[in-house]
């Protein structure tokens, strides 16, 4: 199946989002239950320095803070990066058109915003899959003015 969209086709669409677990589970949109939920939990929490409670995953105070455990950071990531291209490419194959791979933390803020971003950019560039990245929490984040709004 090849879907076509103004401009551009491709033959999956993947979508990214950060959540909130205080405020649940996020949507699946597609209606096929399928994809990935992970939990950033245990990663190390932005949060608790005082100074970066107002950014988000996507500022860059916070995302110099979670690239000083590069270690962590990069076993994670690379541990849901196998899974998840293991599932577009099984995906691919078997002609499905949507897969949806969800991170999750405490607030939807800070952990699982980087997690979405660095996942969304190390799947950009896959033939025939579009990504796309939403982050479910964003009405609720406490930040100062973003570079991104």
């Amino acid at each position: 199946m090849v879907i076509v969209g103004i401009g551009r086709s491709f033959d999956i669409i993947v979508t990214i989002t950060s959540f909130s677990y205080k405020r649940g589970l996020p949507e699946d949109k597609a209606g096929n239950g399928g994809g990935f939920v992970f939990d950033c939990r245990a990663m190390p929490n932005p949060y608790w320095d005082e100074s970066l409670r107002g950014y988000s995953g996507r500022d860059k105070p916070v995302c110099d803070f979670l690239d000083r455990y590069k270690d962590e950071v990069d076993r994670f990531l690379g541990a849901a990066g196998t899974l998840v291209r293991q599932s577009i490419d099984g995906y691919l194959k078997d002609g499905r058109d949507h897969l949806q791979v969800a991170f999750g933390c405490t607030g939807g803020q800070h952990r699982s915003v980087y997690f979405a971003e660095r996942m969304a950019e190390r799947l950009k560039g896959i033939e025939g899959v579009d990504i796309e990245v939403e982050h479910a929490a964003k009405a609720f984040w406490k930040v100062k003015e973003s570079i991104y709004d």
